[in-house]
């Protein structure tokens, strides 16, 4: 019997449709229940709104499905495995079907029973007995049900195809396997757990129809993802396979056009974007003209229609005659006919259709086989009926709209009232109008694809696609502006954004009429929004966040919200990663609405900045509550802000919870010993955060003491940021007393925290013993030479440490001195930051003598010291030899003319240094010709700064004439040298003519 069995489901699956590369099927995601956007949008706008990104959910590989996740759980009983339509859900099962028919997977199930909604459609009561019987009429017996030794898989596919919604608040209950009743009974009856107890039970849908289903009811749900960047390539090349030149020209345009790319994350719609724009390529309807080619909906559809109507193309549906005549009166019949089966099937959410429907409007069954039906309109036979529906929901969406766009411009009635009884509708802009009302009114945006192509037939492009076929020649003109100003006068109204207002947007793109997006996004770009979010280009926004190039990375929304605007916009921020809304004077109240947004299941948002705002305490604890339950945020900034020690408190509790959050920005918020206190507590239980910046908060000694005990115990914290705040010697003793413990902290900075030689001593002395710390900032302290020779002594013994910043101490040249001799030894240290620290020439011949033994050090800051000179040209000597140093900055280090011709005698031999800073100096004209020379040989250099230098106009010119030819400059600054306009012009002219990216400051 189950040999016989397999036979038949190898069979059953047939040929599986080619939907791409299979890896996205057999690897689905794993998901915690449907969001807000699945449950209540339509499948385009759930990819559009999140720019097809998934929420964060762990894969499950399709051989695991069925399996327990762990050895404490069981295997699930109710599997529900979502996706958009077109997606692959069907061929995800056939797929499955067939590999466990072949032995290849699922072996802990005897059975599995495959039915699809549609062939259930057929029936109005089953019995659960006749329902096994259905999915396998060769099994004679179906008592092995029963048996819990052997599991049974049963499998719906497409609850979003079939014909009676699931009521489970009001379901007859039954538990006899004989009895028949109705079928969604029946269906409500089995997830229960009333019948089929022992059966496992799959069932695939869209995410609308998935949200019937109560999610305690589901035991594991999944998503099938879409297609990534690589496999829509390789869908597109294998597509136009043995035309590689096209396959690049569609993938270049879809590129450009990121609202038509994002959606090719779906296999079918990427079949028929690529088929249309390939279509117009090959044709040559776009001639040299990239913006004839097809950048809207509208505009795809219209030519993948003409494309099927003129039987040309990609299309790999199943082929249909060839319509030789342009203006067959039958072929306009039959298109008026599925349009009309197509739209009241939509207004109806029927997308299954059967023979009576086909002629309830008018659908010849007998031209089926001889006409468009059969390329627009797919048969599939069930064991008691023929089962009809279109090749993709957007199909049945753009035929519902070209009906609806012809009728309306004769109907006298509401033809949304099927029966023709309403009031009196005359004239196209009315019935417009009434569709776009409609569309408003809908609570799950059925709609919304449909009257983005009823607005997008009005453009040119689209006119001309179907002028003769579905359109009459320039009929769009005479309705365009007036449908322009219905959708602008509807978004001009002051309601809050949402998916429905936005969608008026997208109904403009798809008129091209784009003037408010524009200018918007310009605004965007230049980062001056202020007063300009009046309601309608608060929608535009929203629209923008979803499909601009600007917001990809970081939607910038800093200095240009209201707390109206905010409230307005709410919604649709939820699917921003990078949020920044800095300086916006956002109070307590406006953090209810963002705890709001982030509490939310939908929310996406990976990185919020609410820098230079007015919060308190008081909206803090409202973040901070949000903390507890968001599972997306990775990075939250409040720098500058007046959270106090309660507000810390408030986001310290939430750490001790969360378990995402990596980076924590509390700068300038006057959080003091207390508020540090609670954050250190926090840090003792949380190991996720990897990042806190407390600079500015008054933390004191007290406060670094308990911070220090808590790195003994925290081994997930890496970058700890406490400059300006009074740590003192004290202070520093006890963070040195948690480095001594804690190897895992790999940044340290103390800038301008009053640490004298006591203080680093004790840091110097966990130096020896750490080997984790990699970066350490004692900047703008007060350290002395005996500081400096604890440092020494610490450098000889310490192995990580990669960068030390000295800057603004008072270590004079003996200082100096020290750690230069200390470099001889140490082969770690990459980075050295000594900028004003009164050194001389004897500091920097010590250095010099490091550098010619030293192998690590790459980057050597000395500006601000007098070393003269003397001093510089003891470095150059050692350039001469050195061969990693590549960053070396010397402003203001009084420098003049025979230093620099000493440094660029070295320079002719360096092969290291990258960066050279000489600003502030008077290296005058002789030095500026000593420069120009070596920079005609050297090859290494790419930034040079000789701002402030005297050079004049002969030395600018001596410059520019080195570099006339070709280099490897990508900056110079030569501005404050008295140059000129005229020579500046002339001189950057010079400098670019062979490398025209490099930058010129002059």
């Amino acid at each position: 019997m189950v040999p016989k069995h397999m036979e038949t489901l190898q069979a059953w699956c047939g040929a599986t449709t080619d939907l791409g590369p299979l890896e996205r099927l057999t690897n689905l995601l794993l998901v915690e229940g449907l969001t807000d956007l699945q449950q209540k949008q339509h499948d385009f706008v759930q990819i559009e709104a999140t720019r097809g990104a998934s929420h964060f959910s762990r894969k499950i590989p399709l051989e695991k499905l069925f399996l327990p996740l762990s050895k404490f759980s069981i295997p699930p009983r109710i599997l529900v495995t979502v996706g958009v339509a077109g997606v692959g859900k069907s061929t995800l099962v056939k797929l499955f079907v067939h590999a466990w028919a072949k032995g290849e997977t699922g072996k802990d199930f005897e059975f599995v029973l495959p039915l699809t909604f549609r062939e259930l459609n057929a029936y109005e009561k089953l019995s659960g007995e006749r329902l096994i019987r259905l999915a396998a009429p060769h099994l004679t017996e179906p008592s092995f049900l029963s048996v819990g030794a052997s599991r049974t898989l049963l499998v719906l596919d497409g609850l979003d195809e079939f014909k009676t919604p699931l009521d489970f608040s009001d379901t007859l209950v039954c538990t006899d396997l004989q009895k028949e009743i109705q079928v969604d009974y029946l269906i409500t009856n089995i997830l229960r757990g009333h019948l089929l107890r022992e059966v496992c039970v799959w069932i695939t849908s869209r995410p609308t129809a998935a949200a019937q289903i109560p999610g305690g009811l589901v035991d594991r749900m999944t998503e099938i993802q879409g297609f990534g960047d690589a496999e829509m390539k390789d869908f597109l090349d294998r597509l136009f396979a043995g035309n590689q030149i096209l396959s690049n020209g569609v993938q270049d345009h879809l590129k450009a056009n990121k609202s038509l790319y994002t959606l090719c994350a779906v296999p079918s719609f990427c079949r028929v974007c690529g088929s249309a724009v390939g279509y117009v390529l090959k044709s040559g309807d776009c001639s040299a003209d990239a913006s004839a080619l097809p950048r809207t909906l509208s505009e795809i559809y219209s030519y993948y229609f003409k494309m099927v109507l003129c039987g040309d193309g990609q299309v790999k549906l199943k082929e249909g005659p060839r319509i030789e005549q342009a203006g067959n009166h039958n072929s306009k019949k039959i298109m008026n006919c599925l349009g009309r089966l197509a739209f009241y099937g939509l207004i109806k959410r029927k997308y299954v259709f059967y023979e009576q429907d086909l002629k309830t409007y008018g659908v010849d069954l007998s031209s089926l086989h001889l006409s468009l039906c059969h390329r627009l309109l797919l048969k599939e036979e069930t064991p008691l009926t023929s089962v009809y529906h279109f090749p993709h929901l957007t199909f049945q969406e753009f035929l519902a709209a070209t009906y609806y766009y012809a009728s309306a411009k004769r109907a006298l009635f509401d033809l949304f009232v099927e029966s023709g009884m309403s009031w009196p509708k005359l004239g196209f802009l009315n019935h417009f109008k009434n569709a776009l009302q409609r569309s408003l009114q809908s609570e799950d945006g059925h709609l919304d694809v449909f009257v983005r192509f009823l607005a997008g037939l009005l453009s040119p492009q689209a006119n001309k696609a179907l002028s003769d076929w579905l359109l009459a020649r320039d009929e769009h003109q005479g309705y365009r502006s007036q449908v322009v100003g219905v959708l602008q006068g509807l978004l001009a109204v002051d309601q809050a954004v949402s998916c429905r207002t936005v969608n008026l947007v997208r109904c403009l793109h798809e008129i091209q009429q784009v003037e408010i997006a524009t200018h918007l996004e310009e605004a965007l770009k230049t980062e001056s929004l202020a007063g300009k979010l009046t309601s309608a280009n608060l929608s535009a926004l929203a629209y923008l966040l979803q499909t601009s190039e600007v917001c990809s990375e970081e939607a910038n929304l800093s200095s240009c919200l209201s707390y109206h605007a905010l409230q307005s916009l709410l919604s649709q921020l939820l699917y921003c990663s990078n949020l920044r809304l800095d300086n916006n004077r956002f109070k307590d109240s406006a953090m209810d609405l963002l705890g709001s947004l982030l509490s939310g299941k939908d929310c996406h948002i990976q990185k919020i900045s609410l820098a230079e705002n007015q919060i308190g305490n008081k909206g803090t604890k409202a973040l901070a509550r949000s903390l507890m339950v968001n599972r997306s945020l990775l990075a939250l900034d409040l720098r500058s802000n007046s959270i106090g020690p309660q507000g810390a408190k408030a986001l310290a509790d939430s750490l001790k919870i969360n378990q995402c959050l990596l980076s924590l920005n509390l700068q300038n918020n006057a959080i003091k010993e207390d508020g540090t206190k609670s954050l250190a507590e926090a840090l003792v239980s949380n190991h996720t955060l990897k990042t806190l910046h407390l600079q500015k908060n008054g933390v004191g000694p007290q406060g670094s003491k308990k911070l220090a005990e808590a790195l003994k115990k925290n081994w997930s914290l890496k970058e700890l940021i406490l400059s300006g705040n009074c740590v003192g010697d004290a202070g520093a003793a006890a963070l040195a007393e948690g480095l001594k413990a804690n190897h895992t902290l790999l940044t340290l900075d103390l800038q301008s925290n009053s640490i004298s030689d006591v203080g680093v001593t004790a840091l110097t002395l966990a130096l020896s013993s750490n080997c984790g710390l990699v970066s350490l900032n004692l900047r703008e302290n007060s350290i002395s030479k005996e500081g400096a020779c604890e440092i020494a002594r610490a450098l000889r013994a310490n192995s990580t440490l990669r960068n030390l910043d000295l800057a603004a101490n008072l270590l004079h040249d003996e200082g100096a001195q020290a750690i230069a001799l200390a470099l001889k030894e140490n082969q770690a240290l990459t980075a050295l930051h000594l900028q004003w620290n009164f050194l001389q020439a004897k500091a920097a011949r010590a250095l010099s003598q490091a550098l010619q033994c030293n192998r690590s050090l790459t980057s050597l800051d000395l500006q601000e010291n007098a070393i003269g000179d003397e001093g510089l040209a003891a470095l150059a000597a050692a350039l001469k030899g050195n061969a990693t140093l590549t960053h070396l900055s010397l402003q203001v280090a009084m420098v003049g003319e025979s230093g620099a011709r000493a440094l660029a005698e070295a320079l002719t031999t360096n092969r290291s240094l990258a960066t050279l800073d000489l600003r502030g100096n008077a290296i005058g004209l002789a030095g500026a010709k000593a420069m120009a020379n070596a920079l005609k040989v050297n090859g290494t250099l790419r930034r040079v700064n000789l701002q402030e230098n005297s050079l004049g106009m002969d030395g600018g010119i001596c410059i520019a004439t080195a570099l006339s030819g070709s280099h490897g400059l990508t900056y110079i600054n030569l501005q404050g040298n008295r140059i000129g306009e005229s020579g500046a012009k002339v001189i950057a002219d010079t400098i670019r003519a062979n490398a025209p990216e490099c930058v010129v400051e002059i």
